[in-house]
């Protein structure tokens, strides 16, 4: 198995090592390859997308070719996590109603609202449910967005105070909290 990381902004290294030990913990092996540049993409059979300013790593990920790579293996059914920080709603997420920013990839049919939070003063840690993890999972907030609609086919897999912060649909995987950044890899081992 070989899962890419996409390695433009945000916390790669943090997702490699939760990675790395979801895997272990589950006794599995797989390849981790960091992403920059196109080519790399069809190889893989997962792929997480860090958070970071969308509007820079749209236009670099459309740039370098990988927008396009990640929308076709997303209609092959790859496994895409993918998570928001700053100014990103996720590059993968399609803010329907709105057309989305240049180099924005939007496969999921929820809408997003921006900084839901607040400002990075703002930013908190919560224990939240998560559907599938049978104990809480203490997420961290760093201007997160919040999910503020959803098409009939996502689910919702954590509410936090009633707003909605990890959904899925088919093979996506969203979220408004950062797992890599904790020591608890269910996370990824639910991904």
């Amino acid at each position: 198995m070989r899962i890419g990381v996409i390695a433009i902004q945000g916390n790669v290294e943090e997702h490699i090592d939760s990675l790395k030990s979801a895997l272990k913990q589950a006794n599995s092996e797989a390849q981790i390859l960091k992403i920059k540049h196109k080519g790399l993409v069809p190889s893989c059979d997962a792929l997480i997308i860090p958070g970071g300013e969308s509007t820079t790593m749209g236009r670099f990920m459309e740039r370098e070719g990988i927008n396009c790579e990640i929308r076709n293996a997303a209609k092959s059914g790859v496994p895409i996590l993918e998570h928001a920080q700053a100014c990103a709603p996720c590059k993968t997420w399609r803010r329907t109603g709105r057309k989305n920013k240049p180099g924005m990839i939007g496969l999921m049919d929820i809408k997003v609202n921006r900084n839901a939070f607040g400002r990075q003063k703002e930013s908190f840690e919560s224990m939240i449910d998560f559907v599938g993890l049978k104990e809480p999972f203490r997420a961290l907030f760093i201007r997160a967005p919040c999910i503020t609609d959803c098409g009939k086919n996502v689910e919702i897999l954590s509410k936090y105070n009633g707003v909605i912060v990890a959904a899925r649909e088919n093979n996506f995987l969203a979220l408004a909290f950062h797992p890599e950044l904790t020591d608890d890899p269910r996370i990824h081992h639910y991904f």
